[in-house]
């Protein structure tokens, strides 16, 4: 028996028996739709931490007081006693002329009551920064500009709106050049930023914020619990490694720290802040990843009972095609055939339907999900590979029928 027959024999049967059938096709394509809804909002959450993240170049890194850590209280507490990073901290390394670092700028946050006429935010993030730090944090602007060093070595009471700020103050007017109130004092807006979207892991995002420049800031709005973060942009990723030795030992050397003694900062980059997402969501994914294990051998365990079902009802049916010359591989390939088209029929149903639900999750909760066509590819090969493993033993069972025994079977 050649493809084509066996293609054709296969799809006769499949149809004379269309319950079965269906009930073939329903256990696999429950499983793949679990499965496929799973990893799509698995996948769109990885994808939504990496762009949440993206406001660190691969190239760069933040030095801040703390660490990013799921380790035991005690650990928290030791960071609690390091002192905070300094604006001359911050001048000192700005002006060393460490080897691999291109850029350092420093930034700082508070939240204050914001206005325009008669137009009131409470609790606004006004976020103090230093010219150099638009470039290191990637900080786009949809109209206007930034300030510049000058304006900033000045103190120029200017600022940089988010868009969530401008369409609460100012609806449809254009905010450049006019005057809101921070904290109660006048400054003038000179850019604004685009549209980012709300961040889903609570954050916030830049539409809900103020920047102002960081001399102004540490004027008016630092307080003696406010936290400076430093940012450093390497001359480039290859020397990331070589930029963070050099800022570490420098600034142990400033704080006089002894060698034995762990750093008293933190250094934070794009990579550690991947590390510190899956360390958080890896007992997450080992539960997603035996949920889909158990939900594919369901769907397995499925076939292979109704795929032996097919077997005991057509046994007269096998033994008159042994009789005739069927050979005893014919009948195996034939059922292991079956089994894969109805799981490959099932997986499709189930990748339709788990794209569905996935993307109903991301429209109707926000909740990140992507469906890519990996998912699409593997969704389809795990359901084929399951019907071929769960169909072999009813596929050799019907292969291995004695011919006489079979076609006295009723």
């Amino acid at each position: 028996m050649n493809i084509s027959e066996l293609f054709r024999s296969s799809l006769r049967s499949l149809f004379a028996h269309r319950l079965r059938s269906f009930l073939t096709l329903l256990g696999i394509t429950i499983s793949v739709t679990a499965i496929v809804t799973i990893v799509s909002i698995i996948s769109g959450l990885n994808q939504a931490v990496r762009d949440q993240f993206s406001i660190l170049s691969p190239d760069m890194f933040i030095v801040q007081r703390w660490d990013i850590t799921v380790s035991d209280q005690r650990a928290w507490l030791e960071m609690l006693k390091r002192p905070s990073i300094t604006t001359v901290e911050y001048n000192r390394l700005r002006d060393a002329g460490l080897p691999n670092v291109a850029k350092v700028g420093a930034g700082t946050g508070t939240n204050r009551v914001v206005s325009y006429g008669t137009n009131v935010l409470e609790s606004i993030r006004v976020i103090g920064v230093t010219a150099s730090a638009y470039s290191i944090l990637n900080i786009n602007l949809e109209a206007g500009r930034p300030f510049t060093e000058v304006e900033d070595n000045l103190s120029k009471y200017i600022a940089i709106i988010g868009s969530d700020v401008r369409e609460k103050l100012f609806g449809e007017q254009d905010p450049l050049g006019r005057t809101i109130l921070v904290g109660g004092l006048p400054f003038q807006i000179v850019g604004l930023m685009p549209k980012e979207g709300e961040s889903f892991m609570g954050g916030g995002s830049r539409d809900g914020m103020v920047y102002v420049p960081f001399s102004v800031f540490s004027k008016n709005f630092i307080s003696r619990w406010s936290d400076i973060e430093i940012y450093i942009k390497a001359t480039s990723i290859d020397h990331l490694e070589a930029a963070q030795d050099d800022v570490r030992a420098y600034l142990r050397a400033i704080r006089k720290t002894d060698f034995r003694t762990p750093d008293p900062f933190g250094i934070i980059s794009m990579d550690a802040l991947m590390d510190f997402w899956k360390q958080m969501t890896g007992a997450m994914f080992l539960f997603i990843t035996f949920m889909t294990a158990t939900s594919l051998f369901v769907g397995g365990i499925v076939v292979m009972n109704i795929m032996l079902v097919s077997v005991a009802q057509r046994t007269q049916e096998i033994g008159i095609r042994l009789a005739i010359g069927a050979r005893k591989r014919d009948i195996l390939r034939q059922f292991l055939l079956e089994a894969a088209l109805l799981s490959a029929v099932g997986g499709t149903l189930g990748l339709l339907l788990g794209s569905a639900l996935a993307l109903s999750v991301k429209g109707a909760t926000g909740f990140p999900a992507q469906v890519t066509v990996t998912i699409a590819l593997m969704a389809i090969t795990l359901a084929a590979l399951v019907g071929l493993v769960a169909g072999y033993i009813p596929a050799r069972r019907a292969a291995g029928l004695v011919v006489i025994d079979a076609i006295r079977a009723e």
